[in-house]
């Protein structure tokens, strides 16, 4: 595989096969299998967990990290284009793990880098480690990614791992409940991806106890100040859904609560101490599925 910059363009073995061989570099995170190698990491657009999960994984492999985290550091705020600085670091690296505010730009660094490019997140579009970071949280958890119901709550509209998730389970039969205010609900092209693969959802604005009940996997997110243009309408819906633990009281035995993070307030700090609580184990688990994308899109067996 040259790129990975959607979820889609896996197939189903690719999925199990990536994810396989991250539960070996849980086993063993330190393996020297990128000495020599050098990663630059481009992150247009500020990150925590995904730029720092990454560059654990390359330095962990043994290899070495160059790059930005901020856009400001870089040639782009003197008005370099993205194909100039793509092609600049084409000369130094060895792989490219880009995040970026435009949808698409991922898609189109990999038009013409002759490097692969990993997808670290472009706008509100896809998030292809983060997707396999949480299958591999999924499959840890139930033991298995098939049948699954899985309950999505919070911004729908722009979440990209939101949209990314459901195209990486769309093979594995899940159920889907989609719970969103009308601002912020699933766009109609995920419907229709649903539709066309014959994934059974369902749409609610009530995030009850029926439903948080009958969940096996209940996927919170954040409402995202930066993809809101009025700030009134963010202001509106920002604390719309919460989850505290006397919520999870008669919930499945198998119930985990999974979040990309950060947080702010849709996960209230007592559901922490429950053992429904497994936000934190994924993040964990980004290091090792990251670790076997790298190795995915090198050509690199262990």
């Amino acid at each position: 595989m040259d790129h990975l910059v959607s979820i889609n363009q896996l197939s189903p073995e690719d999925i199990l096969r990536i994810l396989d061989r991250a539960a070996l570099f849980e086993q063993n995170p330190n393996q020297v299998l990128l000495n020599g190698k050098v990663v630059a990491t481009l992150f247009f657009e500020p990150s925590t967990r995904t730029r720092l999960s990454f560059e654990t994984a390359v330095n962990r492999l043994g290899g070495r990290v160059i790059g930005f985290s901020d856009a400001a550091t870089s040639s782009s705020s003197k008005g370099e284009s993205l194909k100039d600085t793509v092609f600049m670091v084409n000369n130094y690296a060895d792989l490219i793990i880009m995040r970026h505010y435009l949808e698409g730009a991922a898609l189109y660094a990999s038009e013409f880098s002759r490097i692969p490019i990993v997808n670290a997140g472009d706008g509100a579009n896809q998030h292809p480690s983060q997707t396999l970071l949480d299958l591999y949280s999924i499959r840890k958890t139930q033991g298995t990614l098939y049948n699954r119901t899985v309950v999505m709550v919070g911004d729908l509209k722009y979440g990209r791992t939101v949209h990314s998730l459901i195209e990486g389970l769309s093979a594995f039969n899940p159920q889907f409940v989609f719970v969103a205010p009308p601002e912020l609900s699933l766009p109609e092209e995920y419907r229709q991806y649903c539709r066309e693969h014959n994934l059974p959802f369902e749409e609610t604005a009530e995030f009850n106890q029926d439903v948080i009940n009958r969940a096996d996997i209940l996927y919170m997110t954040r409402v995202q100040r930066e993809r809101f243009t009025d700030l009134e309408e963010y202001e509106r819906v920002k604390n719309v859904y919460v989850l505290d633990a006397a919520m999870l009281a008669n919930s499945k035995e198998n119930l985990k609560v999974l979040h990309p993070l950060p947080r702010v307030n849709e996960i209230t700090y007592d559901v922490d101490d429950t053992p429904k609580a497994y936000y934190f184990q994924q993040a964990q688990n980004g290091l090792y599925t990251r670790q076997s994308i790298i190795c995915e899109v090198l050509g690199i067996e262990i």
